[in-house]
């Protein structure tokens, strides 16, 4: 193998790692956008909580004041 075709290998060997390389960064970069974080899941586990409390509330709300309306006695929401 003469130097020109040694230096052609070399050069082909490392272009395939730099490929290499670079798809592998690229996969783990989109693996990393992909996975939720911890800290995300979360605040949107507290966010949810949050919103089923507000909707319990105002649903007994609701409640409270149909019955109020019905026997016609105010009832403290409290």
């Amino acid at each position: 193998m003469t130097t020109e075709e040694e230096a052609r290998s070399a050069m082909k060997n490392q272009r395939q790692q730099e490929k290499h390389l670079q798809q592998s960064m690229l996969s783990r970069a989109e693996a990393e956008v992909e996975t939720p974080t911890a800290d995300g899941i979360q605040a949107e586990a507290r966010a949810l909580m949050a919103e089923q409390r507000q909707e319990e509330e105002s649903l007994q709300q609701s409640m409270l004041s149909r019955a109020e309306s019905e026997v016609g006695i105010p009832v403290d929401a409290g």
